[in-house]
């Protein structure tokens, strides 16, 4: 596996020099913060990202995330214009020694959750998700309820930009269903595979957070049969999932050592983390050991080395502790703690099957 940790860029409030003083890391999965969906990632914007992670000693491992414009998700007439800018950005990732893309295919909201900063016992905080709160609000209400707890940090998926224009982006999923959702994600893989298969470029869907249906909006990467149906659509290692255990681990009914088993040849990159769950469709995002949630992180990362993944895995969101002022859920000690406890787990596992 190779050790990855999510920074975005030079507006992070960690310093690259401190991700690199974490054992055993390997690498960045970045991002440039400026960009919107629909725009082309530059070679020279692409490769001035990679040259500072470089300088600090690490690798660029991947993007999260080249995000996916709605004309495309929702099959408007100019789709073609924004597929082929992606296409070009998938070259230009390529050209700078990029392989690896994460990318989502949900309907205005890529993420949602109600509280930013929820308090725990031992006066940690961490990110809460309960759909009591999102059933008493209407959607364009989560843009204000999300800005307001930003503390200043542009969270991707929230920009400003999107909300400026949300009753037109309502109108635009006007009779999106599911089936038709899943009919333009076809049109667009069938479209942009071929091209990263000569790149060299994997792509890998991120799961629904949470993992059902927010607002009326449809979501088709709840499950494990959401996931084999994406996968069937283009039979290619290029056209590969994210193994979001914390999003998909957020309905109990899925089975996740199941699902790793079921699509362990087309993970492509791993974002490991726990939930704890607090009710019907509640949870929150815990510190990453089993003890601290409701998830058995052993055995997923069982079932992954079972399967022989050994692409990009990172700590996924963690909780604010020791007073860090960071990004919600992307704080430095938390998540270094996190991947440390991957390690171990990692190493553990592996020498027992020696």
């Amino acid at each position: 596996m190779k050790w990855g940790f999510r920074w975005y860029g030079q507006g992070d409030s960690i310093p690259l020099e401190n991700v690199g003083q974490i054992p055993g890391i390997n690498g960045i999965v970045g991002t440039l913060l400026d960009k919107l969906p629909g725009d082309i990632w530059e070679v020279d914007e692409i490769q001035e990202l990679k040259d500072s992670v470089e300088a600090g000693n690490l690798e660029l491992l991947g993007i999260e995330s080249v995000a996916i414009h709605d004309a495309i998700k929702a099959g408007t007439a100019d789709r073609d214009h924004y597929i082929d800018n992606y296409i070009q950005t998938i070259k230009n990732l390529s050209k700078c020694g990029v392989h690896l893309i994460c990318y989502s295919f949900k309907p205005i909201f890529g993420w949602a959750k109600t509280n930013l900063f929820y308090e725990n016992e031992d006066g940690s905080f961490s990110l809460v998700y309960d759909q009591s709160v999102v059933d008493n609000m209407q959607p364009s209400e989560m843009y204000t309820l999300i800005h307001s707890q930003s503390k200043g940090f542009r969270l991707p998926g929230w920009e400003k930009e999107r909300l400026d224009k949300f009753n037109r982006l309502v109108e635009t999923y006007e009779g999106v269903t599911e089936e038709v959702l899943f009919e333009n994600l076809s049109y667009f893989l069938q479209k942009i595979i071929p091209i990263c298969e000569e790149m060299d470029v994997k792509m890998a869907i991120h799961p629904d957070d949470p993992p059902w249906e927010i607002f009326g909006f449809p979501r088709i990467t709840k499950n494990l049969a959401d996931l084999k149906r994406i996968l069937s659509i283009v039979d290619s290692p290029y056209n590969g999932i994210t193994l979001c255990t914390g999003s998909l681990g957020a309905d109990p009914a899925n089975d996740l050592v199941e699902i790793i088993h079921e699509v362990g040849e087309r993970i492509n990159f791993v974002h490991f983390r726990n939930v704890g769950f607090m009710g019907e469709r509640k949870f929150k995002e815990t510190a990453h050991l089993s003890t601290e949630g409701s998830l058995d992180m052993y055995a997923l990362m069982q079932a992954l080395v079972d399967v022989g993944f050994d692409g990009v895995i990172r700590p996924d969101h963690g909780r604010t502790i020791w007073g860090e002022v960071a990004m919600p859920g992307y704080g430095l000690y938390d998540r270094a703690m996190g991947i440390t406890y991957m390690q171990g787990l990692h190493e553990a596992i592996t020498k027992a099957k020696k």
